[in-house]
């Protein structure tokens, strides 16, 4: 008897139609985005562009994940030195360029 074979039909993914500078600044608003601390309106623009970009998408996914499990465990001790230089660093960053 001879093997039947099928074909499936595969659905295309959705045409990236805005550039990638779109998504790395999308990317840098996701986390005020997923506690909550954005306007409305701003958060309606969100919304719209993950809708339309399954990369952001699925990043959106995957940080959800990530903060789940992150909420889930204990902050570590640090040394006093630890502090000192993650205070420093974070003032560093903080600076106007």
């Amino acid at each position: 008897m001879a093997k039947r074979t099928t074909t499936r039909s595969v659905q295309p993914k959705p045409a990236h139609r805005h550039g990638k500078g779109r998504c790395v600044a999308i990317l840098k608003k996701l986390s005020a985005y997923i506690d909550d601390e954005l306007p409305g309106t701003l958060c309606d623009e969100l919304r719209k562009h993950l809708g339309a970009c399954p990369n952001c998408e699925e990043f959106v996914a995957s940080l959800r994940q990530t903060v789940a499990l992150c909420q889930h465990q204990p902050a570590p001790a640090l040394s006093q030195a630890e502090r000192a230089r993650m205070r420093n660093d974070i003032l560093r960053a903080a600076r106007p360029h």
